[in-house]
């Protein structure tokens, strides 16, 4: 017995009377794109948080005092933490004299960077020559961890010290726009400029017509 013929449409347009095949595309399934926030480490940002606490306590007591004065028992004791517990965060006092260090440089880089240095090379080393002056002074205990060795037995690590690096590139990046690009060039202007820091950071405060003599 024959098979049935295949449906074969014509090639051609249907003429008057024949019926046309309509052929329905299948349906597309709608798909609902759900997008889902990152969920929050709700821990790792309490924890960032106490060691953010730490730092400023600890900068509070070295401003207050000294550097030397920083102690783990005093950190502990002004934000209302058991010691041990301030282990967790720090595991001596050289490890919160290194975040200190690297977080000072690391504001240096940022106040350095986003400074609009004059077009002319005069004006603009001596701009930049400012910028480090104004920012030393305005913070003993931050410029002596930044740039004297005030600490015994502290050493930087080398995570900490790279924010110093980076800020430091950040000089000589500027010095060599300017055509200044030997070591020894370079190594003269911050010396001249710890000259003057120095100096600003030893004199004695201007009267004010409340302290002069009647």
């Amino acid at each position: 017995m024959p098979s049935r013929p295949a449906d074969r449409r014509p090639s051609c347009p249907p003429g008057p009377g024949q019926n046309i095949a309509l052929t329905v595309p299948p349906a597309v399934p709608d798909y609902l794109t759900v997008i889902v926030a990152p969920k929050r480490d709700r821990q790792a940002e309490r924890r960032e948080a106490t060691r953010r606490e730490i730092l400023d306590t600890a900068w509070e007591i070295a401003r207050r005092d000294s550097l030397a004065a920083v102690t783990l028992r005093e950190v502990a004791q002004r934000i209302g933490m058991r010691s041990p517990s301030l282990y967790t965060h720090f595991d001596s006092k050289n490890a919160i004299y290194d975040a200190m260090f690297a977080q000072a440089w690391t504001e240096f880089g940022a106040m350095f960077g986003a400074i609009e240095l004059p077009t002319g090379d005069r004006a603009a080393l001596l701009a930049g020559a400012e910028a480090f002056f104004d920012f030393a002074i305005a913070d003993l205990a931050r410029y002596q961890l930044m740039n004297q060795r005030t600490i015994s037995g502290f050493r930087p690590s080398a995570v900490a010290y790279a924010a110093s690096l980076a800020a430091y590139e950040q000089f000589r990046a500027a010095m060599a726009e300017r055509g200044v690009r030997d070591q020894a060039d370079l190594d003269l202007w911050t010396g001249i400029l710890g000259g003057f820091v120095g100096r600003g950071l030893r004199a004695e405060p201007e009267p004010t017509p409340a302290d002069e003599p009647a």
